[in-house]
């Protein structure tokens, strides 16, 4: 069997000499070069064409969420494994949705680190148990409400007939003549209106008619 071809990425020399150290002795695991950012990560990717990318997130020049992006756009069969300090959903998040095939804590275990290259090889995801749980805790919070845009149809005829004289640049007073109706009815017809699209005032309700069609 092939040894698995890696790629180190982290812009501090002692993570790196020191990852170096340990995969270096590993069986099946062949270091193939090492990058200090995410535009030479991207750089010697292209170059060097390694199985699995290890990748640390907060770095200069491109930080590593955005080099995962463009490696997995570029180069979808390279496994990505981000190898960070960061476990909050700010960091873990934009990762897994930039493509990231797994995402471990710099507090791992260095066994674990192998066993994760290898999963990632063979296409299983790889995650800190403290990211599964962030990752849950996101998934069970409960999804924002949806907004409901305003509709025209939720009007009645009358309330609809009040806005296009209100588009129309007509006061109470003229919309109540015109309907046969009160100015206290005109009022609560305008309120509706208001209230059903979502709408503060009767310039709004007034520019809301014209782009609808309603009035010239």
């Amino acid at each position: 069997m092939s040894s698995i071809r890696v790629l180190l990425v982290d812009d501090h020399a002692v993570v790196l000499r020191g990852l170096q150290y340990f995969l270096g002795t590993q069986a099946g695991i062949e270091l193939i070069g090492e990058a200090s950012n995410g535009e030479e990560a991207l750089q010697k990717v292209k170059e060097l064409r390694p199985d699995v990318v290890v990748m640390d997130l907060i770095m200069p020049v491109m930080n590593g969420i955005e080099a995962t992006r463009q490696i997995k756009q570029l180069y979808p069969d390279v496994k990505v494994i981000v190898l960070t300090t960061f476990s909050d959903q700010d960091h873990v998040l934009p990762a897994i949705r930039a493509g990231a095939n797994g995402y471990l804590l710099k507090d791992v275990q260095p066994e674990e680190l192998v066993l994760a290259i290898r999963g990632a090889h063979s296409g299983q995801a790889q995650l800190h148990p403290r990211i599964t749980d962030q990752l849950m805790a996101h998934l069970a919070s409960p999804a924002p409400a949806a907004v409901v845009s305003p509709c025209i149809d939720s009007l009645t005829a009358r309330e609809r007939e009040v806005l296009v004289l209100l588009a129309e640049g007509k006061s109470n007073k003229e919309i109540a003549a015109y309907c046969h109706i009160t100015e206290k009815t005109v009022k609560t017809h305008v309120s509706h209106v208001l209230s059903k699209l979502g709408l503060s005032d009767r310039t709004q309700a007034a520019i809301y008619a014209v782009k609808k069609g309603l009035s010239s």
